[in-house]
């Protein structure tokens, strides 16, 4: 016969007033966690008491119920009705659902306490992020969400974002086949079919860090730090209906702007708009393009301007701004950390000081007639404007119609002209077009493209033109043995010096070039000798016989740079026009040489290895190679299964501060110098180190440039 399975029977539950309750000290919690009691007290205020409390009656001396029951579990509840009570937001009779238990049953009421919390099992997050999502789609605002459940809205929204994510990855989130930390990298994007692509990409491979996720999501977006960006400004690119997507868990520099043609679009139309009004005051031509390459004013004549005078009425200010900047210094010149209004307030001054020194220009028209301007924008995204430069095939009389008027008009900000000049300037946007290259997914160590080797050499000369200026015994050296060799040496090639001086302008740059520090430093001591050099022919001669030694030593070392020539050019066959392959090897050598003498380090002249100066340009067999001797085999290993474009770019963070060079920025194995022999054009490919050899990737070179990217808007 069966035996009858034994039914449990349940505690009761009854409505007790909370003056009859007593907190229990057998409940275990004694450590403070979790929400806080005035949180609790709130929430309950807000929606009720959620959960009954589990009491016991509490019994006399003879075992007789006293009226009065103790709180063994429920006593942080407890203490919140406490605290509503104490506040009078609740009646202290009011009826509190209660669990009673029997104190017969043989459960000690620390077990009761200890089984409530520890049985007790938190909802997985991804619950919180759907229930916050359901309560938005239900009409509650992230403010009303974030007020209900006592969190800044920022959690809200980062919450709701999480749970925007592709619901195909929520519930590979929810079987913990991924970290929160990832959850949170795929958040930069909306785009779920991107999301899962990502996804399916990284699942099973070694790189799943987060930055890695979001490098994926926003390789073909723009950041806002971009100088373009800032140019047009963030809310005109979205007031133009463009997407910024945003990270709410990491700082983000302001996002990533979406649509990169609508931003490139935006920036030529503002360009062209700047331009044109130029182009009013009389100008020849203006150039307008988002950067404006490095070296393009040079063989160009600079018109000088004439500063206008300050006015009474800026005097006055300026004194105004002087005395108080004045007094602030002395006030605080003590003082170890200035307050911030002060700091602030310092910084303003210094800016409208700064303001009213830069006076305005003041132009010959007769020099603005052939004169053009270059606008462009600056690595902080301002405009530059930079007016003033005559073409030497415009260096000829300009033809004019009748007399200019007497009484101009000057713009009191640019200290042009703004009476109609006889011409309307010729205005070029875009400036030099961009080739796109297919991805090379060869595996093979191929030869270097030659476009890519000629700007490696250019960044070469140039670091090298900033090392001979700054080695003026050098320079001298250089200079006599130039000049020696073209006396006693009648077949002397002409090497990597360009005596006569002339500046050669370095056709192969790459866009980070003009903003690198040889550049920048050329610029300023050729401003600072700009300043002091004479402009009539006897007067310089004059002004140069005055000078002391070493001031001539460091102007010859200055010019003599200029004409440094350590580029790679294609040997020519015929030698009628261009370099032979014996030129090429002395030019090479010497340039060696320099490099030797002047102790030029590539490295320390700021060249580092990019995706966009190398490692984009190169075979996935070089970009293993340069990881490999840079970083190691390892770290070689680690990216080496990945597609060439992640690869580039793995490639740029792994040998960020490895110190390595590209063959054409290191030195050469041995030196031909001047007295190589001379190499017959049969052999001159095969004997050509296998970086410069041809690989027939250089066909760009010859192709004319695509006109779609420069336009040109002219008056009729």
């Amino acid at each position: 016969m069966a035996t009858a399975v034994q039914k449990i029977t349940l505690s009761s539950s009854r409505d007790i007033p909370f003056n009859k309750l007593v907190l229990s000290q057998s409940n275990i919690r004694r450590v403070k966690a979790g929400v806080s009691i005035e949180d609790l007290a709130a929430s309950i205020a807000r929606r009720g008491l959620i959960q009954s409390l589990h009491v016991r009656p509490v019994l006399d001396g003879e075992g007789q119920e006293t009226g009065m029951f103790e709180v063994p579990a429920g006593g942080r509840r407890y203490r919140a009705l406490e605290m509503l009570v104490k506040q009078k937001r609740l009646n202290k009779t009011a009826a509190v659902p209660c669990v009673v238990g029997a104190n017969d049953s043989g459960i000690l009421m620390e077990e009761i306490s200890l089984a409530e919390n520890d049985e007790r099992v938190p909802a997985h997050p991804l619950d919180q992020y759907r229930a916050f999502q359901a309560m938005r789609e239900k009409g509650m605002t992230e403010e009303d969400i974030a007020a209900a459940f006592f969190v800044d809205v920022n959690i809200v929204k980062q919450r709701l974002r999480l749970a925007s994510v592709s619901p195909a990855l929520l519930d590979i989130y929810a079987e913990d086949g991924m970290e929160l930390k990832h959850l949170m990298a795929f958040t930069v994007s909306h785009d779920h079919a991107r999301q899962e692509q990502v996804w399916e990409a990284i699942r099973n491979s070694w790189q799943k860090e987060p930055y890695h996720i979001r490098r994926m999501l926003t390789e073909t977006t723009v950041r806002a730090s971009d100088k373009r960006a800032v140019f047009v400004g963030v809310d005109a690119y979205e007031a133009a209906g463009g997407i910024v997507m945003r990270d709410l868990f990491e700082s983000d520099d302001g996002g990533w702007l979406q649509d990169v043609a609508l931003l490139d679009r935006l920036v030529s139309e503002k360009l062209t708009t700047i331009a044109d009004e130029i182009a009013t005051h009389g100008w020849k031509w203006v150039e307008a393009a988002v950067s404006i390459p490095y070296g393009v004013t040079h063989g160009l004549r600079a018109i000088k301007g004439v500063p206008l005078d300050i006015t009474e009425e800026e005097q006055a200010t300026r004194d105004a701004l002087q005395e108080e900047l004045d007094r602030l210094i002395a006030e605080y010149e003590d003082a170890d950390e200035l307050p911030d209004e002060i700091d602030q307030r310092l910084g303003e001054i210094e800016v409208a000081l700064d303001a009213l020194d830069q006076r305005p220009v003041r132009y010959d028209p007769d020099e603005i007639a052939i004169a053009g301007v270059f606008v462009s924008i600056d690595a902080d995204g301002s405009l530059c404007v930079d007016r003033g430069y005559v073409r030497p095939e415009d260096e000829r009389p300009v033809e004019t119609v009748g007399d200019m008027p007497t009484d101009e008009e000057v713009d009191p900000e640019t200290g042009e002209i703004r009476t109609p000049a006889i011409q309307r300037a010729v205005i070029t946007t875009g400036g030099q077009p961009v080739q796109t290259e297919e991805e090379d997914e060869d595996d093979g160590v191929k030869p270097l493209p030659e476009r890519l080797i000629i700007e490696l050499t250019a960044h070469r000369t140039l670091a090298l033109r900033d090392a001979v200026a700054t080695n003026p015994r050098v320079a001298l050296t250089m200079l006599l043995h130039k000049l020696a060799s073209d006396t006693f040496r009648h077949t002397a090639p002409t090497g990597c010096l360009e005596a006569s001086v002339r500046h050669l302008y370095l056709s192969g740059q790459s866009e980070e070039m003009k903003a690198s520090p040889s550049a920048q430093s050329e610029n300023e001591r050729h401003e600072r000798w700009g300043d002091h050099v004479p402009a009539d022919d006897q007067a310089l001669w004059d002004w140069l016989e005055q000078l002391d030694d070493g001031t001539r030593l460091d102007l010859l070392a200055h010019c003599v740079s200029f004409g440094i020539n350590a580029l790679f050019e294609r040997p020519n066959p015929h030698a009628a026009s261009g370099i032979s392959r014996h030129g090429l090897d002395v030019r090479l050598a010497q340039a060696d040489r320099l490099a030797v003498a002047t102790g030029l380090d590539m490295v320390a002249a700021g060249w580092k290895p990019t995706v966009g100066n190398y490692l984009g340009r190169v075979t996935k067999g070089r970009i293993l190679e340069a990881v490999r001797e840079g970083a190691g085999e390892r770290a070689a290993q680690l990216i080496g299964h990945l597609k060439k474009g992640d690869m580039a770019k793995e490639a740029e963070r792994l040998l960020a501060d490895t110190g390595w060079l590209p063959e054409p920025l290191r030195m050469s194995n041995g030196a031909a110098g001047e007295d190589a022999q001379p190499v017959s054009q049969d052999d001159a490919d095969a004997d050509l180190p296998a970086f410069l050899a041809d690989d027939g990737e250089d066909d760009e070179l010859s192709e004319p440039e695509d006109e779609e990217h420069v336009a040109l808007i002219a008056a009729e």
